[in-house]
């Protein structure tokens, strides 16, 4: 969302809502058909370096978090982020029927739209943008691969702009108690989410922190002017 506001150069902006609470987080994950050439990170970053272009990224909308994570990917390893060759797709069945189609070099998206096919063998799981190594996710993180680069994509829950403050600390309680709940827990665990609550001011700090770097990598990639 961050992203498409900036590329889209949107009158409308996240200033604009009452940010109540990050909610989850999801890790990046690089992923290649299993037949193909490049078996790891090391082998992916040879192959940009050699040339750019010939790495086409097969991932979600233009700006969008996958987008982002190959430029700093490219950035972190000494090539041009604007050279990267991404190749938006509207959804994730759209960007995995071309991975698997070998349309594109490498697909990348949040670990969960890719799960399935790694657990069934159509796809290589080379690394993931996780700081630790994920439980339960047999794959380096891409800092162990020499690639310095660690990002989540995050989900929040916002209000309408102008509500009072009595509104807003009851909507961050209902949320508060939602994110105790063992139903809630039972969700993350379902779905393979990270539990990365955060509210109040410090959530609000943080998101203008992120609005910030999504920023700088969108110019870095060329995106944004």
């Amino acid at each position: 969302m961050v992203g498409a506001i900036l590329t889209n150069n949107s009158p409308v902006t996240l200033d604009q809502v009452t940010p109540i609470a990050r909610l989850t987080g999801e890790y990046e994950a690089i992923v290649v058909p299993a037949a193909s050439e490049i078996k790891d990170m090391k082998g992916l970053v040879e192959k940009l370096k050699a040339d750019p272009g010939s790495v086409s990224w097969g991932g979600g909308s233009a700006g969008g978090t996958d987008h982002i994570t190959a430029g700093l990917i490219a950035k972190a390893v000494g090539v041009d982020p604007t050279k990267v060759n991404y190749v938006a797709f509207s959804g994730g069945g759209e960007a995995l029927a071309a991975i698997l189609g070998n349309q594109v070099t490498v697909g990348i998206s949040g670990y969960g739209e890719f799960a399935e096919q790694i657990k069934a063998g159509a796809l290589r799981l080379i690394g993931i943008s996780s700081d630790q190594r994920v439980a339960g996710i047999d794959a380096p993180t891409f800092k162990e691969s020499g690639v310095d680069v660690s990002i989540q994509n995050w989900r929040m829950v916002a209000a309408a702009p102008g509500i009072s403050a009595e509104q807003k600390a009851a909507i961050t309680a209902d949320i508060e108690k939602m994110v105790d709940s063992p139903a809630w827990q039972k969700t993350l665990a379902d779905k393979g989410w990270a539990n990365t609550y955060l509210a109040g001011d410090a959530f609000s700090a943080q998101l203008k922190k992120d609005v910030e770097a999504t920023g700088a990598i969108l110019k870095d990639i060329g995106l944004v002017k």
